[in-house]
């Protein structure tokens, strides 16, 4: 069985890391992950899920592809391309956090839109207990969360970082009790899914916009993706909803 696969709980994707008994990622774990996203760009679905099985949420990446590395002497290969799908999905991603989270899991995570963490989650990109640096975006994406200070603070250090802290950091967007973390998570989850799904698609697009170009990008390219949407059919639905039944009442499809 591969160590990443994707189930569907209604309109939600579900993508789950299980390798006992640590959740290392080995040489095929990024390839699963494209596998996984893949079949979520081939499906309907309206939002996705990041979790693991088991007592934490991963130990890292398997050294021994290091070593693997090392012994064929030709360097590594580049680790974004699952990472760069994942983030270029046009529906809402929510990772949901608990254990330990190390390296590739917690760079996966970063790559989601939120990070949902539970209160005993710790997190670290602890590279350079092997002398790396972190290769599948995580360096850069601390720092567009947390500043780059922090960034260079979290992946210098090499230290375990606790959901409090990374929730202070605007690392992780909530904590929540370790015995509500999937349940309440998945609700919420659900919720996006039930929402404008073409909304969320654009609104992801004009915080990229931002992120890339600064407030000046996001404006120029806000009004065009505002126009598109009326002529959606959530949007035409919703509207009609509003005016005869009053806010709160409409239903999306995503469409």
């Amino acid at each position: 069985m591969a160590p990443i696969t994707v189930s569907f709980d209604g309109d939600v994707a579900v993508i789950t890391l299980s390798n006992p008994p640590l959740n290392l990622f080995g040489a095929d774990a990024f390839d699963a992950l494209d596998e996984a996203v893949a079949e979520i760009e081939r499906s309907s679905t309206r939002a996705a899920v990041w979790r693991a099985d088991g007592e934490i949420m991963s130990g890292g990446v398997d050294v021994k592809v290091f070593d693997e590395a090392v012994q064929r002497g030709d360097g590594f290969p580049s680790l974004l391309g699952p990472i760069h799908r994942l983030e270029a999905l046009e529906i809402p991603t929510l990772a949901l956090c608990h254990g330990v989270c190390l390296t590739a899991a917690f760079e996966v995570a970063l790559a989601c839109d939120m990070i949902w963490a539970a209160e005993s989650a710790r997190f670290g990109l602890v590279e350079r207990v092997v002398g790396l640096t972190p290769g599948a975006g995580g360096t850069q994406r601390v720092a567009e969360r947390a500043g780059p200070a922090r960034a260079r603070e979290l992946v210098m250090s090499g230290r375990l970082y606790d959901a409090a802290t990374l929730e202070r950091w605007n690392v992780v967007n909530r904590v929540v009790p370790d015995d509500e973390l999937l349940e309440k998570g998945m609700a919420f989850a659900r919720d996006l899914a039930a929402g404008p799904t073409r909304a969320h698609a654009m609104t992801k697009r004009i915080v990229r916009a931002y992120l890339d170009g600064g407030v000046a990008a996001a404006d120029e390219i806000t009004p065009g993706v505002f126009s598109e949407l009326f002529e959606t059919q959530d949007l035409q639905r919703a509207v009609r909803s509003f005016l005869e039944e009053g806010p709160g009442k409409a239903t999306f499809e995503g469409r």
